[in-house]
């Protein structure tokens, strides 16, 4: 896909959600099912996921983790924003790997020590990137990836999340 390919495909979905604002409000949804064991099993909508407990907290490995799986969300949104970004700027990629990385002290979720944070204390994101592209295009591509990309500004910018139980 080119630049004005994309342009094409996205023009008319900007112009529906200037005029009409309430259409752009979507709500993605996920859902999974408590499975045997410690486990949850996700359809993804491409294939099913049965995530566990990762081997730091007495999972076997064998199932996904679902710390993973948040770091492969970031790199799948932040490479497909990337690609997006580079086409409609007009800077060529040949080739690109996006990599992510994120620190966990695992006290925190087994409840060993209320010292230590439940979550990811830190992420790194990083891009390698193969392309005859300026500084100045890189600078730009960096700032509208990281501006553009769902899941990174989720991640950074934080998010309120309310919670309900029911009873079955």
């Amino acid at each position: 896909m080119n630049a004005a390919e994309l342009k094409d495909l996205q023009t008319p979905i900007k112009e529906k959600y200037k005029e009409q604002p309430d259409s752009a409000l979507i709500t993605l949804k996920a859902q999974g099912n408590i499975g045997e064991g410690i486990s949850c099993k996700v359809d993804t909508g491409r294939a099913l996921v049965n995530a566990g407990l990762h081997p730091a907290t007495g999972g076997d490995g064998m199932l996904a983790c679902s710390g993973d799986m948040l770091l492969e969300a970031l790199v799948a949104c932040a490479g497909v924003t990337l690609k997006a970004v580079a086409t409609a700027i007009g800077v060529e990629l040949k080739s690109g790997i996006v990599n992510a990385e994120g620190d966990l002290d695992f006290r925190g979720t087994l409840g060993v020590s209320k010292e230590a944070s439940v979550g990811f204390k830190q992420i790194r994101l990083s891009f390698d990137l193969q392309t005859d592209a300026t500084e100045e295009q890189l600078a730009s591509l960096a700032k509208l990836t990281e501006r553009y990309c769902v899941i990174y500004q989720t991640i950074s910018g934080g998010t309120n999340i309310e919670t309900s139980y029911k009873l079955g």
